[in-house]
């Protein structure tokens, strides 16, 4: 649930982006860049928020211990839906217009981070095909984590110029540490996961 909070902001921006190129009201400000090429952004936004939602029950262990065959079926679909989602977030980066208010870095910040979604969900998938469930599940977490970006940056595009004054560098910087911010969490996560367990050892009354 937390984690679809997180994502709730960006997937209603999108959803009322998408009425607007449907033909509906204008509730948002106006993005020539995505009503003259509209193609991408639909694409993106179709295949994020359906990545948002069953990328996060693949994280329940009881869904997966219970219902294995759901776990296996969404998370193929959470493979093509990634990918969907890396390859029109890059090809927007490369072919729309500069967003305004922004600089070259957020320029490659963006293709820095849909190129490495891309290589995770790439390696993910080929370790649960050679049956390496946990290097599986490490890949995917940092996937996961770099498309909810999206969600981290409706905060830290709050709190950046509130601390640091307006300006390209800082809305920059801004967008950067929220992915950075999700990959330091995602890594924590997978430290956590990956630690040993100690059985615990009863000794009885009595035993020598």
């Amino acid at each position: 649930m937390a984690l679809l909070a997180l994502v709730a902001i960006p997937a209603v921006a999108g959803s009322l982006r998408l009425l607007e190129l449907a033909g509906g009201p204008l509730l948002l400000p106006a993005n020539p860049r995505m009503t003259a090429s509209p193609v991408p952004v639909v694409v993106h936004v179709l295949s994020a928020v359906p990545y948002a939602v069953l990328g996060a029950s693949q994280f329940s262990s009881t869904l997966r211990r219970r219902h294995p065959h759901w776990h296996r079926t969404a998370g193929k679909a959470v493979v093509v839906l990634g990918l969907l989602v890396a390859l029109s977030g890059m090809w927007m980066t490369l072919f729309y217009a500069r967003q305004p208010g922004t600089g070259e870095l957020s320029f490659l910040f963006r293709l820095l981070f849909g190129s490495a979604l891309t290589a995770c969900i790439a390696l993910g998938f080929a370790a649960i095909r050679r049956g390496d469930t946990p290097t599986h599940r490490a890949w995917m977490t940092r996937g996961y984590a770099i498309a909810l970006a999206a969600g981290t940056q409706t905060l830290t595009l709050a709190v950046g110029p509130a601390l640091f004054g307006p300006g390209a560098l800082t809305k920059d910087l801004s967008l950067g540490a929220a992915w950075l911010i999700n990959v330091a969490v995602a890594e924590v996560v997978i430290h956590r996961d990956r630690r040993p367990t100690v059985p615990a050892v009863v000794t009885l009354v009595g035993t020598p």
